[in-house]
């Protein structure tokens, strides 16, 4: 096959790759566990290991295709995990009291990030390096070095606790049906439109895979204990964070100014007001992150959310987001989330020498990224 074909292809279906993919992982480490890797246990596990990955990456894509990047979100989960832990432990104040304050405090110093980059001028890269510095000698202070435990039971909730089985298949009909409607629509629009629609047998037999992959998810996770929260929560932010990427004009504006600032600039765009508010988004997901990470662990560490940065950037690529920005998908990242969680997982069921799963884990990022450059020289 001619190689330019080939990448053509390639690119076309890099998701379905990316779920090969993981299907291999998924089957190598079950080989190697011998079933342990694919048990209901550890596939719930694995997915509340992924949630935080996988919010921290929601903000992350917007960031990267907004062509900045953000390397103080580690930190800064860390340091908003480690704040909820104090005020829940130290001062004793109701999660319906820490929950907003910690969110206002992720927005604000989201939005002081990306005042930085957008209106002071500063690359972004030394900002979240700076932040990186600055945010993890905070999370230092303000727990004194120590872990921060025990929180109380309703928080340890958010990041241990389950959707009822019941519940759960109620959610998986209804993402199916969810699936369905958006099909239709887009049909429905490209025919409005006078533009080419897929054959319906194509669009059944999607339709067919995305309730077989519902089915077993919600089979495997209802025979453990349910759906966990942290994974229902991650499922709401991929679906409000597609809808913004691709139907609202904030979401357009972003890719826009990762394919061409100058232009989108010059058409009447306030730019700088775009990535103001995409580092104030990377900073709420950031809270986000470090509530769920601090319920998780029942305690607020100052080493919580250390090299984060890189598992979610990595994500981001692995998933398809252009480093050069402009392109990426949102479920594209939170694919890119799972292949990592995937690796994290099992590598460590293996007790494979935490200095291999760096040099692996990197591997995979350098190759992530070569793809990029392979995909983007056959698109021109």
């Amino acid at each position: 096959m001619n190689p330019i074909k080939f990448k053509q292809i390639f690119t076309r279906y890099k998701i379905l790759a990316l779920l090969a993919a993981i299907a291999l992982i998924w089957l190598f480490f079950s080989w190697k566990t011998e079933g342990g890797f694919t048990s209901a246990r550890n596939l719930s596990n694995l997915m509340r290991q992924m949630a935080i990955t996988g919010i921290l990456a929601c903000g992350m894509v917007f960031v990267i295709i907004a062509g900045e990047i953000d390397l103080s979100v580690g930190s800064l989960l860390g340091l908003l995990g480690g704040v909820a832990a104090v005020l829940d432990v130290s001062h004793h104040l109701p999660l319906s009291m820490i929950v907003p304050l910690v969110l206002a405090c992720g927005l604000v110093l989201g939005v002081f990030n990306g005042y930085l980059v957008a209106y002071a001028g500063i690359p972004s890269f030394i900002v979240g390096l700076g932040g990186m510095l600055a945010y993890r000698g905070i999370v230092l202070g303000v727990t004194n070095g120590t872990t921060v435990a025990p929180v109380s039971p309703e928080m340890v909730y958010l990041g241990q606790g389950y959707l009822s089985p019941d519940l759960s298949i109620g959610l998986g009909v209804l993402l199916f049906a969810l699936a369905a409607v958006l099909t239709w629509r887009q049909r429905a629009s490209l025919a409005h439109h006078g533009l080419p629609v897929p054959t319906a047998v194509r669009d059944g037999v999607r339709l067919l895979a995305i309730g077989a992959v519902l089915f077993s998810v919600v089979r495997t996770l209802h025979s453990y204990e349910g759906i966990p929260l942290p994974v229902l929560l991650l499922l709401v932010l991929l679906a409000v964070f597609s809808y913004v990427a691709t139907q609202t004009v904030f979401g357009r504006r972003i890719y826009a100014i990762g394919s061409n600032m100058e232009a989108t600039r010059l058409s009447g765009v306030n730019v700088r007001a775009v990535k103001l508010w995409i580092f104030g988004l990377m900073g709420l997901m950031c809270a986000l992150a470090g509530l769920i990470n601090t319920a998780r662990l029942a305690a607020g560490s100052p080493s919580a959310g250390t090299s984060g940065e890189l598992d979610v950037i990595a994500a981001c690529f692995i998933g398809g987001t252009s480093m050069r920005g402009g392109s990426g998908t949102v479920y594209g990242a939170l694919i890119g989330a799972l292949v990592m969680a995937s690796l994290d997982n099992g590598m460590s069921m293996l007790d494979v020498d935490s200095y291999w799963q760096m040099i692996v884990k990197g591997a995979i990022l350098t190759l992530a990224v070569w793809v990029d450059v392979v995909t983007r020289s056959a698109r021109r």
